[in-house]
């Protein structure tokens, strides 16, 4: 499983011409999925994301998580964070999870979002979805299962 997850002052996605998930202050969270993913890794995923102490605290520092900032997250499916660019200029998306698999697993990792983070908001999987954001900082980390869980 691997999650890009950027600050954001805020942060909307939109399919078509229709807004359905929008959030200030907080964090926004794509989402790659592949086939040897579980909830027992969502689990841990989510966790580390609920907790990174990633906003500036009274002194500047980035010292408190989502929660203590009352943040919002946007979390949006994404399975080209599993493209393949060893051979030739054409990705591959072959690691990325099969979409029924996937689609279950990104609900279930909403499902844990909003049990704790009420003001979760998300986009539509498998839609062609126009995602616009001012990054804070910029801050971006990428985190992947394989480096934080094994």
């Amino acid at each position: 499983m691997r999650f890009v997850i950027q600050r954001v002052k805020n942060a909307e996605v939109a399919v078509g011409q229709e807004t359905i998930g929008k959030i200030e202050e907080g964090l926004l969270v794509f989402v790659g999925i592949c086939d040897t993913d579980t909830k027992e890794i969502a689990d841990k995923m989510v966790k580390k994301i609920i907790g990174l102490r990633i906003f500036e605290d009274e002194n500047g520092k980035t010292n408190l998580d989502l929660k203590s900032v009352n943040g919002s997250l946007l979390i949006i499916s994404q399975f080209t964070l599993y493209a393949d660019c060893k051979k030739g200029n054409r990705p591959s998306f072959t690691r990325a999870g099969a979409p029924e698999m996937a689609n279950q697993l990104y609900e279930y990792i909403l499902a844990q979002c909003q049990s704790q983070v009420p003001a979760t908001q998300h986009g539509e999987f498998g839609a062609d979805m126009k995602v616009s954001l001012i990054n804070d900082g910029p801050f971006t980390i990428i985190l992947d299962s394989d480096e934080i869980i094994h």
